[in-house]
């Protein structure tokens, strides 16, 4: 039998460095006694951690113990200054960007309507949110460790543009991304904003501890996050969650079997059940049934109002979101279903009823339902979560003389150990792939 090779010394000064910061960053203020019962390395191996983490300004000296017994020891905690992640959440309608520090901490936010006009209008609205975000901070572009850009649409592999994303004009254009590069100067990541949004939540919203989970996003588009075994799934080509273009007759009215036909036909770009379960068809809906409403949030109002018509657009739209999460649930058994997106978040107390109700007659799979406890925040949640995992791999790789930090000795930020801190660090790790 062949031994096993020793880890090298640079992949072991990773992994210690990466296992003691995120001590440091869970528990500080921390002496280093703290640390060593943390970590399980010896006194001496977290003495020479501690002055590595000193140099490379990703700790700092923040007092003494005080009001014990003994001599006091010497505190330390993350410097937060030490790197930066900008968060971009580009949607149809806003604009959403953060700053974050290494803490994790948002220290500037933004928010503002999207350009519609032409793609390289919304670049430059993207770099002036930047820009001024930097500003706010005292520092600039370059500073910045590491930028995520949530945006509708996917990369496939093997390709520099995004694909399916109708819902911005010229974004699937071929010098999208690398403009965007360019125009933000640091290293950028891009992910689908409904992936980012699952992130968000699994790591800091309504699905924390639960390892099988999707979110669906309902609002002017439909689409699925998906994260199993703690892991977000992208599927062979990027295209896992885009349940927009499930072909599903779901309603017993012919003129809704016409309207769904037609939308398969007319516009790749939008899919059967996105054009029926989207704002939308809301929209659509609730004209046939003699409501007048410009947006969706207007037919949820109407049906908090008490409008009877309002009350079973909203109940046919329930049906039409129950029939895709059985679906779901049939192919992926997740424990937990997500509703988020303007639609989904926002009319989610009238949409659980009507979709928890729908459920038993048409599926024996009944995953949990929940509405998303981060709402409009889901996406910039996950884009700093995944920004920061990726800045902090970066910093100590190049500590450890280049060596990669292994998947054992990748722990999200403020997790602690255990399945929690686990499926924390393998969800990071889905998502750390660039172009």
């Amino acid at each position: 039998m062949q031994e096993r090779k020793s880890a090298q010394p640079g992949v072991l000064r990773s992994m210690n460095l990466r296992a003691s910061f995120d001590q440091v960053h869970a528990h500080g203020p921390i002496g280093a006694q703290e640390l060593v019962r943390l970590t399980g390395l010896s006194r001496p191996t977290v003495g020479e951690v501690i002055t590595q983490l000193l140099k490379l300004d990703l700790i700092q000296r923040v007092g003494r113990t005080s009001g014990l017994r003994g001599p006091t020891a010497q505190l330390y905690d993350v410097n937060p200054r030490a790197g930066w992640v900008l968060g971009l959440d580009i949607g149809r309608q806003w604009l959403r960007a953060a700053l974050a520090d290494l803490t994790g901490t948002v220290v500037a936010r933004s928010q503002s309507r999207t350009a519609e006009s032409t793609a390289p209008a919304l670049i430059a609205q993207v770099r002036e949110a930047a820009v001024g975000l930097t500003a706010e901070a005292g520092i600039g572009l370059a500073d910045l460790h590491q930028i995520v850009v949530g945006t509708p649409g996917v990369i496939r592999p093997g390709e520099d543009h995004f694909s399916l994303a109708p819902n911005l004009l010229g974004w699937e254009s071929a010098s999208v991304i690398s403009e965007i590069r360019r125009t933000l100067v640091g290293p950028v990541t891009f992910e689908n904003d409904v992936n980012l949004a699952a992130v968000g939540e699994h790591d800091a919203g309504v699905g924390r501890g639960v390892d099988d989970l999707v979110y669906v996003s309902v609002g002017t588009g439909v689409g699925m996050g998906v994260i199993l075994d703690g892991e977000l799934r992208r599927g062979a080509a990027g295209l896992a969650g885009e349940i927009g273009y499930l072909a599903l007759n779901l309603d017993e009215a012919p003129s809704a079997r016409i309207e769904a036909q037609s939308a398969r036909v007319a516009v790749w770009g939008t899919g059967a059940f996105e054009a029926q379960a989207g704002s939308h068809g809301i929209v659509a809906l609730a004209a046939e049934r003699g409501v007048v409403a410009d947006s969706s949030a207007d037919v949820f109002a109407a049906a908090r109002a008490g409008d009877l018509s309002a009350t079973q657009v909203v109940i046919a739209e329930g049906r039409r979101l129950a029939h895709a999460i059985a679906a779901i649930a049939a192919v992926l058994d997740p424990q937990l279903v997500v509703l988020g997106g303007g639609v989904g978040a926002g009319g989610g107390d009238l949409l659980i009823g009507p979709i928890a109700e729908a459920l038993p007659s048409i599926s024996p799979f009944l995953p949990q339902l929940a509405i998303s406890a981060l709402g409009s925040e889901a996406v910039l949640a996950g884009a700093i979560a995944t920004g920061l995992g990726q800045a902090l791999d970066e910093l100590i790789e190049r500590a450890g003389g280049g060596a990669p930090v292994p998947a054992a000795g990748r722990v999200a930020p403020g997790a602690t150990d255990g399945s929690a801190a686990g499926s924390a660090r393998r969800n990071r790790q889905a998502i750390e792939a660039r172009l």
